[in-house]
Order: structure tokens, then sequence, then C-alpha cells
């Protein structure tokens, strides 16, 4: 580990700088909202959004080759992928009770399928497993200054309307009776949390992208007794997380997203598993 630490350092490692950065300020957003995600349990949402995502890739890149719109990179198909994927995914769990699995469940096969077929007709290579499993070195200076953004918007809204996140997560039915808009904030969350997932697939991509998204929450979950607490302790594990899975990758030739996933999630078990020996 130590040779990752003077790579850092080096004029000619740019790439593992940026993507060390990118760890830290990705962290900010996956804490906050990964909490409220793991608090209000809709990881099964999240997860549909991910997957539709890669239907957005697939239109921007199919529109980018046949039909000349060079400006429509793949992170704004993904954007608006998930933004739409968000709200159709919010309105079904608010008005389709009893279909709700289903739609989602489908939902969610639909948007990775459509990506694969937009893809497959679309001439030239293009590296899917960038998207599928992420690649956090590939990182730029452009999509540093994405991130603190996001981050900058993820924590005003979070700390603006924090107490009708809490009551959304929570209690959506008291937080109603006290005269404020539950679906309204319940889309909201949603919307953040589609812009989050947008970043991991960077980092993690579409497949592995709920891991990282509940695991540090789950973990916080444990020693947090309030829910701000939560948020920051499970900033402080995404960025444990990021790091360590980066200089592990990185020392032993690994790919970096995989790698960060299997750490966070061996070390979710074991502290799991402490927790109820301790508990009993």
């Amino acid at each position: 580990m130590i040779d990752v630490f003077y790579a850092i350092f080096d004029p000619d490692n740019l790439f593992l700088k940026h993507a060390f950065i990118m760890g830290f300020l990705s962290s900010i957003s996956f804490g906050i909202i990964g909490t409220f995600v793991t608090t209000k349990r809709i990881g099964y949402l999240a997860g549909a959004i991910s997957h539709c995502v890669f239907g957005g890739i697939g239109l921007a890149l199919f529109l980018q080759v046949n039909m000349g719109l060079a400006w429509f990179d793949p992170m704004l198909g993904a954007v608006i992928a998930a933004v739409i994927a968000a709200v159709i995914v919010g309105l079904v769990s608010l008005h389709a009770k009893e279909r709700e699995d289903t739609i989602i469940g489908t939902l969610w096969a639909v948007g990775m399928a459509s990506g694969i077929l937009l893809i497959d007709i679309t001439p030239g290579y293009f590296n899917i497993a960038s998207y599928l499993f992420g690649d956090i070195l590939l990182i730029s200076s452009s999509d540093l200054l994405y991130v603190a953004c996001l981050d900058i918007f993820v924590l005003c809204l979070s700390i603006l309307f924090f107490n009708r996140f809490f009551g959304v997560c929570f209690d959506s039915e008291f937080t109603l009776l006290r005269g404020i808009n539950t679906s309204f904030f319940y889309l909201l969350l949603l919307i953040l949390t589609a812009l989050t997932i947008v970043l991991l697939v960077r980092i993690v991509g579409i497949v592995l992208v709920i891991a990282l998204l509940t695991i540090p929450p789950a973990i916080a979950s444990f020693h947090a007794k309030r829910l701000w607490q939560m948020m920051l302790y499970s900033c402080f594990l995404c960025i444990f997380f990021t790091w360590t899975g980066l200089g592990v990758s990185y020392s032993l030739s690994l790919s970096s997203g995989p790698t960060i996933i299997v750490l966070s999630g061996s070390a979710y078990l074991v502290l799991l598993i402490i927790h109820k020996v301790i508990k009993s």
C-alpha cells in the first residue's frame, strides 16, 4: 500500500489523484442519500433506477453515432434516464401498490435491455464494462467539478428540507397530517437518489451501485443514534472503503469497482456478526 501513497504524488499519475479526489467528493452525496435510501428501505427502487441508467447511456451513444449529436454525452443520457425513471418509479410506488413490484421489476429489466439493444444497433466498439462495473480511474477534471456541484446541491436540499425528508422516511402518514406534501418530497428524494446513482455508475458501475449506496449506512446504523450521525458516519465509511479499495486494486492490479464492493461487503458481514454476538 505504500507504493500507492507515492504513486498519488507522482505527476505522471494524475488519473490516480483524480480517483482519490472523486472518492472523497462522491462519498458526501453517497453518505447522505444512502442514509435516506436505507432508512426508507427503498433500495429496490434505487436498483430499478440504476438499471434504467443504462438505457439512457445506450440512447446517448446511438444518437451520437447515428444522428450526429456529438453533444449528447452518455452521462447526459444517464442523468435524463435516471430522473425520468425516478419519477416513474416514485409515481408507481405511490399509486400502484398492488402491482408495484411487477411494474418496477419490468422497468428494471426493460431499462437494461433497451440500453443493450441500442448499443447493438450502433456502429463501432463501446466498452460497456466500464458502465456495468465502473472505472474510477477514468475520472476527468470536469467529472470532479460535476460531483462537487452535486455535493453542494444535495447538502443544501438536505439541510433545508431535513425535517421533511425525516418525516417521509419514518412516518409519511403523520407528516402528511401536519400539512406537508409527502408525495412531492418523496419524489424529490428519488430524484436526488437518481442523480447520485449516476455518479456511482462512474465509480462502481450499474451492477454494483446498490451495494455502495446501502452498505455504509447499514454499518453506520449499528452505532448512530440520530439520522444526522448516520449520515456523517456513512460519509466517512464511504471515503474509507473507496480509498482502501482503490489502494488494494492499484497494488494488486484488480478492477477498482468490484474491489471496493467486496471490501465494503466483507466489512459489513463481519461487523454484522460482531454486532449480533454483542447484542446476544
